[in-house]
């Protein structure tokens, strides 16, 4: 199989046309008549992946690897260095990002929360309930796999809530809800929802994107199967450790 088979088929997924202007979706690394003997499919990349990876494959990412144009490829940044290995292993790269938020990501989420969402614009979805933020903080953990819960309390009953996976502050100004589930949350962005009266729940960004893989995989399966094509579903590493505070 080639690059632009799999590519043509991803595309039709998800349209890489729909990204944002600011993202790189689309073929990274590689060449479109570049052939492959396997796919992997993670959320991330880092050095430690990528050295577990088999030569002349092709590694399908959520997050892009590169954002803005490389003026050197060294060792001085993440990007960089992981760009050399994959160059060296002749790995080719795919991200969607932004289209695959808009397509797949926020409506599994969605529906893993168990709540009657409706979407609103591209990334943000909305639903009705009748709940307490203490016990919505409960649900949401639990169905989301949490460990903690890094919240900001505005109102103490929740008629509404708002969902956007990722890091989706920036739509603050156009939420209605109650509570905004998202992750990668700041602390003047949390003053400012508490100002409006906007509870918050962070969900993480690696916590809610992590099922990236699995719902690429699900769609990928026949089609790879098809094409004697293995598909492997592979994790890069959060970046963040949570440890526990011990109690005296």
């Amino acid at each position: 199989m080639i690059v632009r088979d799999i590519y043509n088929f991803l595309d039709q997924l998800s349209p890489f046309e729909i990204q944002e202007k600011w993202d790189n979706s689309g073929l990274i690394v590689g060449d479109m008549e570049d052939d492959f003997r396997k796919v992997y499919i993670s959320l991330d990349l880092d050095i430690d992946l990528v050295k577990s990876l088999d030569k002349n494959s092709l590694i399908i990412t959520h997050h892009p690897l590169i954002f803005k144009p490389l003026k050197t490829i060294n060792n001085d940044s993440y990007s960089t260095k992981i760009l050399k290995i994959l160059i060296k292993k002749d790995i080719k790269l795919i991200s969607l990002h932004t289209n695959f938020d808009k397509t797949h990501l926020n409506l599994y989420v969605a529906d893993l929360l168990n709540f009657n969402f409706k979407q609103q614009c591209d990334f943000l979805l909305e639903a009705k309930v009748d709940i307490s933020f203490e016990e919505l903080i409960k649900k949401v953990n639990k169905k989301l796999n949490l460990t903690i819960a890094k919240v900001v309390k505005s109102k103490k009953d929740i008629k509404s809530i708002a969902l956007c996976t990722g890091s989706g502050m920036s739509l603050l100004p156009f939420v209605k809800a109650d509570c905004f589930l998202t992750g990668d949350i700041k602390y003047h962005e949390a003053m400012e929802a508490k100002a409006l009266g906007i509870s918050l729940i962070d969900i993480g960004h690696y916590e809610s994107e992590i099922y990236f893989g699995e719902i690429l995989y699900k769609l990928l399966k026949k089609y790879l199967q098809k094409n004697k094509i293995k598909g492997i579903i592979v994790a890069s590493e959060n970046p963040f450790k949570y440890i526990a505070r011990k109690q005296h």
